[in-house]
């Protein structure tokens, strides 16, 4: 029997509880706001559950697998580890949202109005009336309709919760996810078949930054079809045949299972009422927002996944700081010129601000500045010395605009680069900061010191 309890009245109600929701959710009530935040599954969302946090420690995992040479995996251990990893941070997402001033809700939220929601729980529904709302409903990976999900046809969700090691693992998609889960299981020991529709892996980066990741997925015996456009699938019990076609020629390749990683689809299609609050939406699903999240209804924003630019936990974080500043009636906007973009594959890849291409495009005049982890000591070391970092910089006032990492700690590494975008730092600033030895934010260094030397041999 369900309940129907009376109304509940907040300043704020947040829908979603991902690295947006919460980010929101937290900082509102930090704010003094009355909050409500409702999630239909698990605190902490997809990135915390079923996506960044589980997908990175089964990568650690492989890592540490593949150190150990012929060591024999125990995938039950594996997972073990990677669930403890899981449920500290959703405990820890849930701490962070025990406030005086913040309700949580457990069910499906949908919109009566503009000022409503009604939210069905298992035993009873609520009525939440708010004076703003924050959409930060998230994504779900897109099936295709030749490979529904199910049986041996699996999502990235489904794949970070195998009980066992695939014998081998056709990728469907080689953006960030499907190259960082065939890796991974790639190290474990799967045999994996990589089919990408476009000209490479990891399409948007630079060719020479993603050839480290490739040589060594290759090394992995890891099979890389691009150009390859999966067609249609015979299934059996034990086994899964994909046809496809690779530049125009009918090929198949079998497999115990097949990753589909094509990309993820915006929650905003199911049954959230976004109509009956009068929201618009844009072609692919996405809420249409201003610069500070606003949607074309003034008190309703919308952040993360579920709105234009990459699906990434940390621009959700960041547009939920930018909408409550905006609700606190403070002058602020969004500004996306920094967004680190990374791949935890082996070695990582990271990018931030303009690549040469992109600044070229653009008829800016740039020098770049470009050194190798094969000359430096603590990335030899570490037996890490593939890759590099590059630095692209304005050629007139020499200040940074962009940079790209392919190396050992590259996740790490970019951070210092994204804030010298952000402040407008020169690559004299860079590489007069004085830099701990031996490490590899050395090498960081090293390419603003080559940046300027090709400056000064052009005088």
């Amino acid at each position: 029997m369900t309940v129907e309890n009376a109304v509940t009245q907040v300043d704020v109600l947040v829908i979603g509880s991902g690295p947006g929701g919460y980010t929101a959710a937290k900082r509102a009530s930090d704010h003094g706001l009355l909050v409500a935040i409702v999630e239909r599954d698990h605190i902490g969302g997809v990135c915390t559950n079923v996506g960044c946090i589980p997908s990175k420690a089964l990568i650690a995992e492989a890592h540490r697998f593949e150190i150990k040479g012929d060591a024999k995996v125990d995938f039950s251990q594996v997972q073990s580890f990677k669930n403890s990893i899981v449920n500290k941070q959703s405990n820890g997402v849930a701490f962070l949202l025990n406030n005086k001033l913040m309700t949580k809700f457990h069910g499906d939220a949908s919109f009566v109005s503009e000022h409503e929601v009604l939210v069905k729980g298992d035993t009873t529904n609520t009525k939440i009336a708010f004076k703003h709302c924050i959409i930060a409903t998230g994504s779900r990976p897109i099936e295709l309709g030749a490979f529904p999900f199910g049986g041996r046809i699996l999502s990235s969700t489904a794949a970070l919760a195998l009980e066992q090691v695939p014998e081998s693992l056709i990728v469907i998609g080689g953006g960030y996810i499907g190259v960082e889960l065939s890796q991974t299981f790639a190290k474990f020991g799967t045999k994996v078949t990589i089919l990408e529709g476009a000209e490479q892996i990891l399409p948007g980066f630079e060719p020479e930054l993603i050839r480290p990741v490739v040589r060594n997925l290759q090394h992995k015996q890891v099979d890389i079809f691009t150009h390859a456009v999966a067609d249609h699938m015979e299934q059996t019990r034990e086994q899964v045949t994909v046809h496809f076609k690779e530049q125009g020629n009918l090929r198949q390749v079998t497999a115990q299972y097949v990753l589909v990683t094509v990309g993820r689809r915006p929650n905003t299609d199911q049954n959230l009422g976004l109509d009956r609050a009068g929201i618009k939406l844009m072609e692919r699903g996405l809420i249409q927002v201003d610069e500070q999240c606003r949607t074309n209804v003034p008190n309703i924003y919308a952040i993360g996944d579920i709105i234009a630019g990459p699906a990434l936990a940390h621009k959700a974080s960041y547009e939920a700081k930018v909408v409550v500043e905006a609700i606190m009636n403070r002058r602020t906007k969004v500004d996306y010129k920094v967004i680190p973009l990374v791949v935890f594959s082996d070695p990582e890849v990271a990018s931030v601000g303009l690549s040469e291409s992109e600044a070229r495009a653009r008829s800016k005049e740039v020098v770049t500045g470009r050194s190798s982890f094969a000359i430096n000591g603590r990335a030899l070391a570490l037996k890490a010395g593939e890759g590099y970092v590059k630095i692209v910089a304005d050629k007139e006032t020499k200040c940074i605009i962009g940079a790209q990492i392919v190396g050992a700690e590259a996740s790490n590494l970019i951070a210092e680069l994204a804030l010298a975008i952000e402040l407008g730092a020169t690559i004299e600033d860079v590489a007069l900061t004085i830099h701990a030895h031996p490490t590899l934010g050395e090498i960081v260094m090293e390419a603003a010191e080559a940046a300027i030397a090709r400056l000064d041999a052009n005088k």
